[in-house]
C-alpha cells in the first residue's frame, strides 16, 4: 500500500496516519481502483498527505478533496442543434 511506505519518517501522529489512510482508501474506491502497485495510487497517496497536511483533519472530507481535484474531466456538453422537419 503506497500510503504506509510514504508515512514511515513523516511527524503524523498514529490517529492522523489512520486518518489517511481511510482517506487514502475511499479515494481508492471512488476512482475504482483495486490495483494497489498501479502508479496513479502513489498520486493519490501524494494527493491525501498534501491535503492532511494543509489542515483537513476528515477523512471524508479529505476523500472529496482529493477526487475533485485528481478526479475526471468532463469535457463541456455540447448543445443539440434543433432537428428541422
Amino acid at each position: 500500500m503506497p500510503i504506509t511506505r510514504l508515512l514511515i519518517d513523516s511527524n503524523f501522529t498514529p490517529e492522523q496516519r489512520h486518518v489517511l489512510e481511510l482517506a487514502f482508501d475511499a479515494t481508492l474506491r471512488k476512482f475504482n481502483l483495486v490495483d494497489r502497485n498501479d502508479p496513479i495510487c502513489e498520486i493519490i497517496a501524494r494527493k491525501i498527505i498534501e491535503i492532511g497536511t494543509n489542515g483537513v483533519t476528515n477523512a471524508v472530507a479529505m476523500s472529496e478533496i482529493a477526487f475533485r481535484q485528481l478526479g475526471p474531466v468532463r469535457p463541456p456538453v455540447a448543445e443539440k442543434s434543433p432537428r428541422t422537419g
